[in-house]
């Protein structure tokens, strides 16, 4: 979607672009799924979320792509792409012919099916990447009204999630095996803030241990957990947000790949010529840090899709355009909470603020402190232009004297930069 406007920015001619999906709707903004999808009152629904209202800017109905000459292939999964050929082949049969492809398959989430989890196939387990999934997971929500909800996992979808079976009345429990939620990002003390948050308005949280089968009654439909530890939860509804890996199998062995995705330049050329990756499957050179890596978030993935196209833009009229210069940006919403994050979770960490979950308005961040240069910035509960000094600090990447001098200074310290 986001790479479809860009085209009709840069004058794509009516007939020339093509945007093949295997769901049957044109493309749309996928948080909304794990958020405002799933709430009981002001629910969103489309044409509401199409793309890209995410980032503020006009939704793209399907209207929009016939007015400008883009065809929308929808409902048709490619199963086979011959990249020397320059052909796609989908489910049905059909060939498409194209000179320029542009991969945005993004992730597909990791089922405990593919691990052989007893029971894992029983019904009301469920995933969260489509429309279709969350389609089902409502269904149940009004079908299983003010039952018993597991959740699997102690990430994104996880914490999400369990603020949105909150919110529709649910008993809520969380698994994860993990020693704090959002290990990947957060550190132990902005963990303890959102566990005691969560705990404090009845989702039950269980660490440490993992789901390993399931029991189902006689319609197939789940009514127990089994985790590790021995203990059993009774569940109605049980949602799993064990991760996303990156969907590129239709190009393996076609295309040189690194980190689990597609490898790319800083316009997200792949190594076959005319062959653009966008999105969560690319491994691109992150030019702030001097490395590779593959960024999962919807952020990255429209700027990506843009870049692209700029890219291809300037190639056909020999023209060069910047390489992609990105900082990384991940958020969250859920309950009455907001937090941004930008730059690398990685050095020491200094808390500052008010991160007591009884506060009524708590506000609270912390810094990556790496070689004297702040270099991550988190916070919870910011206003836009705090959002914007947190994200120019971690661009910036401003020396400090000490971590008691920073702390001291907490969100001041980066409005004033």
């Amino acid at each position: 979607g986001y790479a479809a406007r860009e085209f009709a920015k840069q004058g794509v001619q009516p007939g020339e672009l093509a945007i093949i999906s295997k769901e049957a709707v044109a493309p749309y903004e996928r948080p909304a799924l794990s958020k405002a999808y799933l709430f009981p009152e002001g629910a969103a629904r489309l044409p509401g979320f199409h793309v890209c209202v995410g980032s503020g800017g006009e939704r793209l109905l399907p209207e929009w792509y016939k007015e400008k000459g883009i065809q929308l292939i929808l409902s048709t999964e490619i199963v086979k792409a011959d990249l020397p050929a320059k052909t796609l082949v989908s489910a049905a049969g059909e060939t498409f012919k194209y000179q320029i492809l542009i991969i945005a398959t993004g992730s597909t989430v990791i089922r405990l099916t593919d691990f052989g989890v007893e029971g894992a196939d029983a019904k009301n387990i469920f995933y969260l990447r489509e429309i279709d999934d969350a389609d089902k997971l409502l269904e149940a929500i009004k079908a299983k009204k003010n039952g018993k909800a597991v959740i699997v996992g102690g990430g994104y979808i996880g914490l999400e999630l369990a603020a949105v079976m909150k919110i529709n009345n649910f008993d809520v429990t969380m698994v994860y095996p993990e020693p704090w939620c959002m290990p990947r990002l957060f550190t132990p003390d902005i963990a303890a803030f959102y566990e005691e948050y969560y705990a404090n308005k009845g989702v039950k949280i269980i660490k440490g241990t993992v789901a390993v089968g399931f029991t189902s009654d006689s319609n197939g439909e789940v009514k127990e957990v089994k985790l590790k530890d021995g203990r059993a939860l009774e569940a109605d509804i049980v949602v799993v947000g064990v991760g996303g890996r990156p969907l590129t199998r239709l190009f393996k062995g076609q295309v040189e790949e690194e980190k689990g995705g597609i490898k790319t330049d800083a316009f997200f050329k792949t190594s076959v010529p005319n062959v653009y990756a966008v999105g969560d499957l690319a491994t691109f050179p992150l030019k702030l840090y001097n490395e590779l890596r593959r960024v999962e978030h919807v952020d990255h993935a429209r700027k990506s899709a843009e870049q692209a196209v700029k890219a291809i833009k300037a190639s056909e009229e020999g023209k060069s355009v910047d390489e992609y210069d990105y900082l990384p940006y991940f958020y969250s919403r859920s309950f009455d909470l907001s937090w941004q994050f930008y730059g690398d979770n990685v050095g020491d960490t200094v808390l500052f603020g008010d991160s007591n979950p009884k506060s009524q308005k708590a506000k609270f961040g912390s810094y990556w402190i790496k070689d004297g240069k702040v270099v991550g910035a988190f916070l919870e509960g910011g206003t836009a232009e705090e959002n914007q000094a947190i994200a120019k600090v971690a661009k910036l990447q401003p020396s400090v004297q000490s971590l008691e001098a920073v702390k001291h200074e907490g969100l001041s310290f980066a409005c004033k930069i």
